[in-house]
């Protein structure tokens, strides 16, 4: 048993009083920075867990986690094993939340904060959970979602709310922002820390956080060179689903949403994309999987937006 595990258990867990709150948060703090430093390890939590707390308050399941706060206006600052973490976070509240199927991108209440070292906190609302269970749902929920993630063992407790009440939450910046998606894919039955999970529900995540299929933004489907199209749209899909890196897809998975010639096209375009270093390989089993190079941020979001080609980028003929 950790020690956090420990002072939780004998305070009364999820139900300490308030006596215990100061003494609570230190152990909690010392946990989380154990985690941040397991994280940039190989091999995370083979020691000690990587552990996650998670309470009620005033209507919201809160969850620190070791991870970087700078990830709720910055997925990039966020190595891919501590993404994937935070999203089994996120997979664990939507799953005590219950809050069902999303109707519509306003549904998404996903908010995310600051504790004390710059540890992210991320909160969902739950208006009608019964904090009375807690302390042994909080660990069923989370292992269901974290179990998959490679070289990674983690655990998470179920605390007092109070030991996060000064936490300010706000939205993640962005509408494709990772921490979006994971809720999304976690509310339509998926599990956000599973990218073949992801990639399942994809489809209806892409049209529920841009409806219009990125149509309202005119540029890239009306851009009259059909390579730099396929090229812009390709790049508009993935970043509208946060592949950064924490997140990737299948290379066959490009062609999606094309038709005809151009589904051959687009395999053309992304080993292009892949040979300028717009987009970057992550060997998996059996498949090549990509995601977007954040070094190359600023040329990925201006061929989106304008069209502007990197020098480098030399694009098959349409």
């Amino acid at each position: 048993m950790s020690e956090l595990a420990a002072a939780l258990a004998d305070a009364g867990g999820a139900a300490a009083p308030a006596g215990a709150t100061a003494h609570l948060r230190a152990r909690l703090l010392a946990s989380l920075r154990h985690g941040r430093a397991e994280l940039g390890l190989k091999r995370s939590g083979y020691g000690t867990s990587v552990e996650t707390a998670i309470g009620v308050r005033a209507g919201r399941l809160l969850a620190a986690t070791p991870a970087t706060a700078a990830l709720r206006a910055d997925p990039l600052q966020a190595s891919e094993r501590e993404w994937l973490l935070v999203a089994a976070v996120v997979g664990a509240l939507v799953e005590l939340a219950e809050p069902g199927a999303p109707a519509d991108a306003a549904a998404i209440g996903v908010t995310a904060g600051e504790l004390d070292e710059a540890f992210l906190v991320v909160a969902l609302p739950a208006p009608a959970l019964d904090p009375a269970g807690l302390d042994e749902l909080v660990p069923l929920a989370f292992d269901d979602h974290v179990a998959g993630v490679d070289r990674l063992r983690a655990a998470a407790y179920a605390i007092p709310g109070a030991l996060l009440a000064d936490v300010a939450l706000r939205a993640p910046i962005g509408a494709g922002h990772p921490l979006r998606i994971a809720e999304a894919v976690a509310r339509l039955g998926g599990h956000p820390a599973d990218p073949r999970s992801v990639e399942e529900h994809e489809e209806v995540v892409f049209t529920l956080l841009d409806p219009a299929g990125g149509v309202q933004r005119v540029a890239p489907h009306a851009d009259p060179e059909p390579a730099r199209r396929v090229a812009r749209r390709i790049l508009q899909r993935l970043a509208g689903m946060g592949k950064w890196g924490g997140y990737h897809t299948d290379f066959a998975h490009l062609a999606r949403g094309f038709a005809g010639n151009d589904r051959q096209l687009a395999q053309a375009v992304g080993e292009a994309l892949l040979a300028d270093g717009l987009l970057a390989e992550k060997p998996s089993v059996g498949q090549r999987h990509v995601f977007l190079n954040p070094r190359r941020a600023g040329d990925i979001h201006r061929l989106i937006e304008t069209g502007d080609t990197p020098p480098g980028l030399k694009l098959p003929p349409g």
